[in-house]
């Protein structure tokens, strides 16, 4: 049981990164709300965790799964439909919340800074979050469940250095990213930190407070994490993109 329970939701409940959430979420003491898109959805969900009904590429879908809570952990991600989904989710649960600060938990991916329209979208949604002043941590999984069975050492970089869109960047278990993201929530030590994640050989850490408080913090009123390269100019974004950024800094 943690002591700092909180009001939790999950975005990518049913995901295999969010079903591992919801579990650690649950056994860890906080009230846990998972977010769904119907019924049947539902019946997967950990035991001991509350279901809502939601779009999350609606944001008049989310007020009553962002009722209340104190933090809202993101583990989505489509390659289908980035900017729909990559990015919509983070841009929506914002406006649903309007104005509101909840600590947030973003899970995007290792590789974030490569020009793919997958990436650059998570990328974007990343910068919604950094703008919003909200207290956050943006985690970049590498591979996962590619570890090997003595690889379990917590391992976390920056600057996005790995580039190579293979398991040879990085490679992490999907519970250990639970963990993390699960972690960051209530460790003042990861506040306004961006790190791409993996798995060394080595234990794993029983305390995450070390690990997180190494990391450089991302820079006051920046829009990318720190050691980022800086090949995505904000001055060269889509007027929608433009919009939502003034939109969550209350510029609009």
């Amino acid at each position: 049981m943690t002591d700092h329970a909180l009001t939790v939701l999950i975005v990518g409940a049913t995901g295999s990164i969010g079903q591992h959430v919801v579990e650690q979420a649950v056994e860890a003491g906080h009230h846990t709300r998972a977010l769904v898109r119907n019924n049947s959805k539902a019946r997967g969900i950990a035991s001991g965790a509350e279901t809502v009904i939601g779009d999350l590429t609606d944001a008049s879908t989310l007020a009553e799964a962002v009722d209340g809570i104190d933090a809202v952990v993101f583990t989505h991600g489509s390659s289908n439909e980035p900017e729909a989904v990559n990015y919509g989710a983070v841009r929506n649960v914002l406006r649903a919340l309007n104005g509101r600060p909840v600590r947030i938990a973003l899970m995007t991916t290792i590789g974030v800074t490569a020009h793919y329209e997958t990436s650059e979208w998570k990328r974007r949604g990343e910068r919604l979050v950094r703008a919003s002043g909200n207290t956050y941590t943006i985690v970049r999984p590498g591979w996962f469940d590619y570890n090997a069975p003595d690889q379990l050492k917590i391992t976390m970089r920056q600057g996005d250095t790995h580039l190579t869109g293979t398991p040879a960047d990085g490679v992490i278990a999907r519970r250990q990213i639970a963990r993390v993201l699960l972690d960051s929530l209530t460790n003042p030590q990861a506040d306004r930190r961006t790190l791409e994640l993996v798995a060394e050989r080595g234990p794993e850490q029983a305390d995450l407070g070390p690990v997180f408080g190494a990391l450089e913090p991302d820079a006051t009123g920046s829009l990318d994490g720190a050691k980022d390269t800086d090949n995505l100019p904000a001055s060269e974004e889509p007027q929608r993109v433009v919009d939502d950024l003034n939109t969550v800094r209350g510029d609009a």
